[in-house]
């Protein structure tokens, strides 16, 4: 029917207590647990990546620009 949305797209992602936040100040990567917020969520948009594991995800994450001045929150695919 016209006019009605098309799902390009979507998976299930790992639970929040599963997820890294990734930030840069200055030179220096903080990392802590969890999500970057204990309050309602706030998604200004996301990047899909494939990364052999969990450390190239940081990497990829510090290097990324919101990171300067917020933060990055990496989380998994659920695994089927």
């Amino acid at each position: 029917m016209p006019g009605e949305p098309e799902r390009l797209d979507g998976s299930v992602l790992r639970p929040v207590r599963d997820a890294t936040t990734v930030r840069t100040r200055g030179d220096e990567v903080l990392l802590s647990d969890g999500p970057f917020a204990e309050t309602r969520e706030y998604i200004a948009g996301y990047d899909i990546v494939e990364c052999a594991d969990l450390d190239e995800a940081i990497q990829i994450a510090a290097r990324h620009p919101c990171a300067r001045f917020g933060a990055v929150e990496v989380r998994p695919f659920a695994e089927d």
